[in-house]
């Protein structure tokens, strides 16, 4: 088995950038270790997409996005539970409006509509906020999507395009010569030829990958924690809403649930099954229920954290070529800033397969930033 083009990993990176190649007229081949949508790309209930409160060097990717997100249904011929609601990012403290001003001027520059909306004018978009909050960062281009539909409909349009995804098979290795990646090599020994161009697309699975081939990512693995009220009537939370200090993430589900999220992660139990901390469900909790009161008796129905994730130690995204070679890129460290910037990623990423250079967009996100190539025996 071989392709022109080998994407390890079919989450929503390695089937955008397969489609995207594969409209090209490339062979393309993905591998995938579980199930397309079986990793951080899928799960329970919806991801943001939005641009506001980002890192500025994302920003000209969120823009990008923005613009590619209202039609990737129809681009696709799939669904993708798109909706552009609005993003509100919360303060509680007076201090922190100085901070909020330079977030809107920037977000502005990049071409990002921002607006600072204080005290009634933020209870007259949410209703049911608390009194504690004095001002927030509002983003009405943002909106939500179904991460799992989505990455399904990627995954499929892909396929039509001519791309071949073969699940329940995982890489261990690559197999090098000169200063090129010719193979990968799978959990069962099998070579998997690689014609021109490899991109490691696994997210998790990238630093283990690299590792073999001798170098060592700053980048490790976390357990975000998700939580899924029961329906409530009326559903107190309108807009994806995120918070300037504390780890707080929320968004109304269909059929009245709300999730709570934000960046509270769960552990690995002594079996080593993924599960969560009830100090850190009890935390979620409290926040969200500081912001919106009508949360605090609020149900769970879902308590997880079994979808692992990998983040930077700068906590951006890690995109560059694998070191030593000249025919293979990788990307990993998404976990809070991946999703919504994925289709426009996913046309840099092909762009840079097809000619060979890269794109000025992803620059800021090489190794480089870290001080050099972090390589270890």
């Amino acid at each position: 088995m071989d392709a022109e083009d080998v994407i390890v990993g079919a989450g929503v990176y390695g089937s955008a950038v397969a489609l995207e190649l594969a409209r090209r007229g490339r062979d393309v081949l993905v591998l995938e270790a579980g199930t397309i949508a079986g990793g951080a790309s899928g799960g329970p209930g919806q991801r943001g997409v939005r641009a506001n409160g980002r890192d500025p060097r994302e920003l000209p990717l969120a823009r990008r996005a923005s613009e590619l997100w209202p039609g990737l249904a129809d681009a696709i011929g799939g669904p993708t539970g798109y909706e552009r609601i609005g993003h509100l990012q919360l303060l509680e403290e007076g201090a922190e409006l100085d901070a909020a001003r330079r977030t809107v001027a920037e977000q502005r520059q990049h071409g990002v509509p921002t607006e600072l909306l204080l005290g009634d004018e933020v209870r007259a978009l949410e209703p049911s906020v608390s009194e504690r909050v004095v001002a927030a960062v509002h983003c009405p281009t943002d909106g939500v999507a179904d991460h799992t539909a989505t990455t399904t409909s990627i995954a499929e349009a892909a396929r039509r395009q001519g791309a071949r995804i073969v699940q329940h098979t995982t890489v261990s290795g690559l197999r090098v010569e000169r200063d090129g990646v010719v193979a990968v090599v799978t959990a069962d020994g099998e070579d998997v030829g690689v014609r021109r161009s490899l991109l490691l697309l696994c997210n998790t699975g990238v630093p283990d990958l690299l590792a073999t081939a001798g170098c060592r990512l700053p980048v490790f693995t976390v357990l975000p924690q998700v939580l899924v009220t029961a329906p409530l009537d009326p559903v107190p939370v309108r807009h994806l809403v995120g918070h300037a200090s504390r780890p707080l993430a929320l968004k109304a589900l269909p059929g009245g649930a709300v999730m709570i999220t934000g960046g509270r992660l769960g552990r690995e139990d002594p079996t080593g099954r993924r599960v969560t901390d009830p100090e850190q469900v009890e935390a979620n909790r409290a926040d969200a229920a500081a912001m919106f009161p009508a949360l605090a008796d609020a149900p769970l129905t879902v308590a997880t954290a079994d979808r692992a994730e990998a983040a930077s130690v700068d906590l951006v995204p890690v995109v560059d070529r694998v070191p030593g070679t000249t025919n293979a890129l990788f990307a990993t460290g998404w976990s809070g800033h991946g999703w919504a910037i994925a289709p426009a990623v996913a046309e840099l990423l092909a762009a840079w397969v097809v000619e060979g250079r890269r794109p000025d967009l992803l620059a800021p996100f090489g190794l480089g930033r870290f001080g050099g190539t972090p390589t270890g025996s």
